[in-house]
């Protein structure tokens, strides 16, 4: 199958304010976020991507822009309504802080399979209607392009971090173990028998080895020698 980088959206004014903005529209990137949008888009620049298929949210749409306007060529660019935020419910543009006095925090931070947030969506159906959007994207993707096919979904945080959960083979009430900070990068190969997970909540680091297919999609025992290092400029 093809690989996912899954794109968090960088820092929104609300993210700074302690505010769970949820669906809310009109909330975009502050300059942190647009800097680290621009970062983001400069690592992905040396991976030819075929697709940056992103939330409809504005954070989002203007962090998979900063991703587009550094590739070379012209990757399809679909708004997928699956992959937007969590419906919050009656949580939505409340701070942080005063939600967190909430008996239903408890349960969010413990066992979020049993949460519904009033008036919103429960996080289970958050999992499976995200989950289900980005296998049905990549296997489009690798339809098209072949199994070396790679691909950027741009997405939030509880978003992310359910379809890594997945991918990993945990139980959604373990989810709030894995951290999905501000335009990190996630990488997961949706292989024939089962997802790798190549990467999680990265903010750094060189990513041209995506642009070589993998050789196997089997594990190496022991670990393996891992990606070749970078070339650099000039060699």
């Amino acid at each position: 199958m093809a690989t996912v980088i899954l794109v968090r959206h960088g820092r929104t004014t609300a993210n700074a304010s302690g505010l769970l903005a949820g669906r809310t529209p009109g909330v975009e990137l502050d300059s942190a976020g647009r800097d680290q949008a621009a970062v983001t888009g400069d690592r992905l620049a040396v991976v030819p991507l075929v697709g940056v298929v992103s939330s409809p949210l504005e954070r989002c749409r203007q962090t998979a822009q900063f991703i587009l306007d550094r590739q070379s060529g012209t990757p399809h660019a679909p708004v997928e309504q699956e992959l937007t935020e969590c419906d919050y419910g009656s949580w939505q543009n409340r701070t942080l802080e005063e939600l967190a006095k909430e008996e239903l925090w408890k349960t969010v931070q413990s066992q979020p399979s049993a949460v519904t947030f009033p008036g919103g969506e429960s996080m289970a159906a958050m999992q499976a209607r995200s989950v289900a959007a980005i296998r049905r994207h990549d296997a489009a993707f690798e339809a098209e392009h072949g199994p070396g096919a790679v691909w950027a979904a741009v997405s939030h945080g509880d978003i992310i971090k359910s379809v890594l959960a997945d991918a990993l083979g945990m139980h959604l009430d373990l989810f709030q173990r894995i951290t999905v900070g501000p335009a990190s990068v996630s990488i997961v190969h949706y292989g024939k028998g089962r997802p790798t997970v190549f990467a999680t909540n990265t903010d750094a680091g060189d990513l041209s080895w995506l642009a070589v297919p993998p050789a196997s999609e089997d594990a190496a025992v022991g670990g393996g020698a891992g990606h070749a290092a970078p070339q650099a400029e000039g060699a």
